[in-house]
């Protein structure tokens, strides 16, 4: 009998920015995200809970990996990611963003009960903080 296989979750997501220290500045200090590793001017990883969010210089992963071999990868334009928050810390979010200087771009409240807050990172990525209730 054969054994159904699936993926239990996202271990790793990346986003492609094109100035990693102003990127590694945001993430740490607007999201407040632990800084893992960086390698200047190729990339910056994150945790971020039991999941890594790696920031990449996309014309740097298009190149072959000299070191480890992996295969090359690379995006152009706006990535999304969103962040689980929970409805009561939405406020604090709300204050978080505005006092770091940070540009809420639109509100969503889903027909399922959750809520999104939409705002940009410094290379334009598209980031959602979203309350669990949005896939409910």
């Amino acid at each position: 009998m054969a054994t159904t296989m699936r993926v239990t979750r996202v271990l790793e997501t990346a986003l492609y920015v094109d100035d990693l220290p102003r990127a590694r500045d945001f993430y740490r200090d607007v999201l407040g995200l632990q800084l893992h590793a960086e390698m200047p001017g190729r990339h910056v990883f994150f945790r971020c809970g039991e999941s890594m969010v790696l920031l990449f210089n996309a014309a740097q992963t298009e190149r072959p990996d000299p070191v480890l071999h992996l295969p090359t990868h690379g995006a152009r334009g706006p990535g999304h990611v969103a962040w689980l928050v929970t409805p009561e810390e939405m406020q604090a979010w709300r204050d978080t963003l505005s006092a770091k200087g940070v540009a809420i771009e639109k509100e969503h409240t889903w027909p399922s009960g959750g809520h999104s807050l939409y705002f940009r990172d410094p290379s334009g990525n598209s980031l959602e903080l979203a309350t669990a209730a949005v896939w409910a």
